[in-house]
């Protein structure tokens, strides 16, 4: 038995690299999984992989910009499995580029999904977490929030907006009930630079990716080590990337 098995946790950006990771090992190591994610697709196939292997696991389509998405994700899982220990928000997009681009509307996006998003699934989660009498909130955040380089300074922006809300929630909850934590990857197989529209940057991104980037899955087992501590330990932030990177 280890400190995951049995916890319930719902995952967002649950489709794919990152989420989709978690959620298997998570699974594996005998957690009870919520997956959301908008390609609802995506989300039953990993699904019913999961159920052919024991797991028990829910899907629920879900747009963290939507705070009316994330509430019905959160009450879905309890209604489901009585309640929810974890919630790993993971859903990001990442719509870099230089900032003389002006791309205002990448900008907003990234500020709607990396940081709204976030706090859709504090204000989701938070209640049933006080109900509960403990809660825990992890986040992946970036290692482009502590490392400011060029075409990344919104991205990074928003990032550190989010290290921020997650410091002070986390100053505001020494009371034992709330945990938070921060898991900042660096350079990941995933899908993120799809979402980068900048046809230079996006190739970079790729190159650099295939280069020397790391698999979902060590930020899987990193978030793994998070959630088994027992209630009285928190990780309040990690960071985990290449040994290559910069």
């Amino acid at each position: 038995m280890s400190g995951i098995t049995g916890k319930v946790v719902a995952i967002t950006g649950a489709s794919s690299g990152i989420g989709e990771a978690t959620a298997r090992l998570l699974a594996e190591r005998g957690a009870l999984v919520s997956l959301g994610a908008r390609r609802t697709e995506r989300l039953d196939a990993i699904a019913g992989e999961l159920r052919e292997n024991g797991a028990a696991v829910i899907t629920c389509r879900v747009d963290v910009t939507r705070r009316a998405d994330v509430e019905a994700f959160v009450a879905r899982t309890v209604e489901e499995f009585g309640r929810i220990d974890v919630l790993v928000g993971n859903a990001g997009i990442a719509k870099i580029g230089p900032m003389a681009d002006l791309d205002v509307d990448g900008w907003t996006a990234m500020i709607d999904v990396n940081l709204r998003g976030v706090l859709n699934g504090i204000a989701a989660a938070m209640p049933a977490f006080r109900r509960q009498g403990r809660g825990h909130f992890v986040t992946t955040v970036s290692t482009a929030g502590l490392k400011i380089t060029p075409t990344m300074a919104v991205y990074g922006g928003v990032k550190n907006a989010v290290r921020t809300v997650l410091e002070g929630l986390r100053q505001e909850s020494t009371d034992g009930v709330i945990r938070t934590t921060a898991v900042s990857p660096g350079y990941v197989r995933t899908e993120l630079a799809d979402s980068i529209d900048d046809p230079a940057v996006r190739e970079l991104t790729r190159r650099t990716m295939a280069e020397f980037a790391i698999a979902p899955e060590a930020v899987a087992r990193t978030i793994a080590f998070a959630v088994e501590q027992p209630d009285d330990v928190e990780i309040g932030e990690i960071v985990v990337r290449p040994t290559r990177q910069g």
